[in-house]
């Protein structure tokens, strides 16, 4: 490895920024995890122990996390060899980020976004050249312990030190396939995942299917995960999922299956309201405090219990 990773900074300490520090601290990698107040550090650190499934191999490994804030420990960024940015998924917070890190950013130290799709020329737009060549996108998946797939893509001015550095320390410390994108909207894996979501979720719609009918249908049975399509998405973040997709619609506009990147009315009605997926524990799944789940209705919004799905071909 051309530069040794010792110490991660990750900003942002929500749902992927807090796993993704998580998963540092399985491979013995110590990291200071970022947020705007001591509270989210904080709660980013508390997720680690009750989020399931575990993102520790072991409850311990929480205490290789160190939580911090911008304002009293953003001099703690000289300290790291990689700068991890998993803040929210906008353009002008992620700049501003940037704009508060660079005079604390060392001459060697790596910094990459986790941004899920987008571009890495707008993320590099208002970065000075040196930094420029340090810098790209580590783009993980939800969750991050569990899921191998590690999707890089490399700027223009990228170097390739850099490059290969961040190839090494994620097969071999994180243990991830890497998997080489070009700098297109969504990558690779979001945007075949996403699109494949989408056709579910309109089809659903369409032929009056319930979310136990259709995750009973793409689970193991099609050899897929027992999380199928709707637990995989409340999993992913409903947010995420609509920001994902939105950005594709609004990227790809030659696409011939540009419109179904449209965001359904009930994805709408679910984010507006704060119904977010896993980390509100309401989504198109919604986890009651006597422990039941219940799941929405695609043309209400409204929750009811969870019924036992038959088909005549499958039970």
């Amino acid at each position: 490895m051309s530069h040794k990773i010792e110490k991660v900074a990750v900003l942002g300490a929500g749902v992927m920024g807090a796993q993704i520090a998580g998963h540092l601290a399985n491979a013995g990698i110590p990291s200071f995890l970022f947020d705007i107040n001591d509270e989210l550090a904080n709660k980013g650190i508390e997720a680690l122990t009750s989020l399931k499934p575990a993102p520790l191999y072991k409850p311990k490994n929480a205490g290789l996390v160190t939580p911090c804030t911008y304002d009293n420990d953003i001099e703690k960024i000289t300290e790291v060899d990689w700068i991890l940015e998993a803040v929210v998924e906008r353009l002008d917070i992620k700049e501003q980020v940037y704009k508060n890190l660079l005079p604390h950013i060392t001459d060697t130290a790596i910094l990459t976004s986790n941004t899920s799709g987008i571009p890495l020329s707008d993320l590099t737009d208002s970065l000075p050249d040196d930094v420029k060549k340090r810098f790209m996108i580590t783009h993980f998946f939800n969750p991050p312990r569990y899921m191998q797939l590690l999707e890089l893509v490399r700027g223009e001015q990228t170097s390739d030190e850099t490059y290969n550095t961040m190839i090494d320390f994620g097969e071999s410390v994180l243990g991830k396939g890497i998997v080489h994108a070009k700098d297109t909207p969504n990558f690779i894996g979001n945007r075949i995942g996403v699109y494949g979501m989408m056709v579910t979720m309109n089809l659903a719609i369409d032929q009056s299917f319930t979310v136990e009918e259709v995750d009973k249908l793409t689970g193991p049975i099609s050899g897929r995960p027992k999380s199928a399509t709707f637990r995989t998405s409340d999993v992913v973040g409903l947010d995420t999922m609509r920001h994902v997709s939105k950005t594709t619609y609004e990227k790809v506009l030659d696409d011939e299956e540009r419109n179904m990147f449209k965001i359904p009315d009930i994805l709408n009605q679910l984010v507006d309201s704060g119904r977010l997926g896993q980390k509100t524990k309401a989504g198109f799944y919604k986890k009651n405090e006597n422990k039941s789940i219940y799941s929405v209705d695609f043309k209400t919004g409204e929750y009811s219990p969870m019924k036992k799905v038959r088909f005549d071909c499958f039970r």
